[in-house]
């Protein structure tokens, strides 16, 4: 889009309005996703994803405030799926199969990076977002048909936790059940997850001093690794920790901060550059817990897709402010010293998942009922 004379200025709102809009879609769509069939939120949400997609295309050249509205609902139209979906998944299965569903579509998010990569190295930016609002329209029929039989046949079922009127207010249960924590938990994965990574091939190249085109290959076999975090995580939370969540966690964000602390002190760039790769994909795996573990284990509280819809609402929240001061950052500290507050992050999430109370196990569900699994 560059190349065809679309400023770097444009392309910088519309993500940035995109993102915003996600993540407001995320806090209202979790709400609405505990009290409306997943089956209709999720392929509602991908069709009317599928019509903005292509309306961006269409609007780009006629009017730049229409494409960036386009694209912006695009991103309140996906926020539709993620908390639905967990939800229907947690409620559905035992909870160490849902951890397992879980981990099918957080290993495709990751994916997405350099899935996108290559298909923008295939295709024109036209074709890119011609064929992602076909697979989007795609999706949208198959989960419509494939929903609908499985509900007939009693796999799928909806209602089944609520929320007792006993327990009190759903923030009071939420609460209880750890989401202060975990939700700055998110925020802190969250900026690694997005902004770093989105900050990775400018390091490489104005850091490290690598060619923009050797850079924008490594940062496209960085993502591919960096997406088997998911698989990675789930084995050693079930063989090494025994289904332990926090002591998984622990462990991932001891890793992150010993790699980041590596990342400011290594000079070699091949070396440094897999301290990168090494220091992502262990924040990543804490937040591969919090979305494959802790939010299925809410089921009880009926209240599955709201707390996914807030924990993705402030990682992206998160990730948005942190890339505005990361900016500045770069300019005014540098390079190493800014390494040395994603380090200084990591030690954050580190302090805080340690187990403070007994209480927090409340916040485990698996660990009290790990027979059921």
């Amino acid at each position: 889009m560059l190349e065809e004379g679309y400023s770097a200025e444009f392309i910088g709102r519309v993500s940035s309005f995109h993102f915003v809009s996600y993540a407001a879609g995320q806090l209202i769509h979790g709400v609405i996703g505990d009290r409306v069939s997943a089956r209709y939120m999720i392929c509602t949400g991908l069709f009317l994803a599928c019509l903005t997609n292509l309306l961006f295309g269409f609007f780009v050249d006629a009017s730049q405030a229409a494409a960036m509205a386009a694209y912006g609902l695009m991103g309140f139209f996906l926020a539709m799926i993620y908390g639905p979906m967990t939800k229907l998944t947690a409620e559905n299965t035992k909870p160490l199969y849902a951890t397992r569903c879980c981990l099918a579509y957080t290993f495709s998010s990751y994916f997405g990076s350099p899935a996108a990569g290559i298909a923008a190295a295939l295709l024109t930016w036209e074709g890119v977002l011609i064929s992602g609002s076909a697979f989007l329209g795609v999706m949208a029929a198959c989960c419509f048909v494939v929903f609908r039989i499985m509900e007939r046949q009693g796999i799928i079922k909806y209602g089944q936790y609520v929320r007792k009127k006993e327990q009190g207010g759903g923030v009071r249960i939420l609460i209880q059940h750890g989401i202060v924590r975990f939700t700055l938990i998110s925020m802190i994965t969250g900026i690694v997850r997005t902004t770093v990574v989105f900050w990775m091939p400018t390091y490489i190249a104005q850091f490290l001093g690598f060619p923009a085109e050797t850079a924008a290959l490594i940062f496209t076999a960085a993502t591919l690794a960096i997406s088997a975090t998911a698989f990675i995580t789930v084995f050693l939370y079930e063989k090494l920790f025994k289904e332990n969540m926090e002591r998984t966690i622990r462990f991932m964000f001891c890793l992150a901060s010993a790699f980041f602390l590596l990342l400011a002190a290594v000079k070699q760039p091949i070396v440094n550059i897999i301290c990168m790769i090494l220091g992502i994909m262990a924040s990543n795996g804490a937040s591969c817990m919090l979305w494959n573990k802790y939010c299925p284990s809410l089921r009880d509280t009926g209240m599955v897709s709201c707390a996914v819809g807030f924990l993705d609402f402030a990682s992206y929240l998160a990730a948005a402010v942190s890339s505005v001061l990361f900016a500045d950052a770069i300019n005014t500290i540098g390079w190493r010293r800014l390494i040395l507050i994603w380090f200084l992050l990591m030690v954050m999430g580190e302090i805080i998942s340690l187990p403070y109370k007994k209480v927090i196990n409340k916040s485990m569900p698996n660990e009290r009922r790990k027979g059921e699994a």
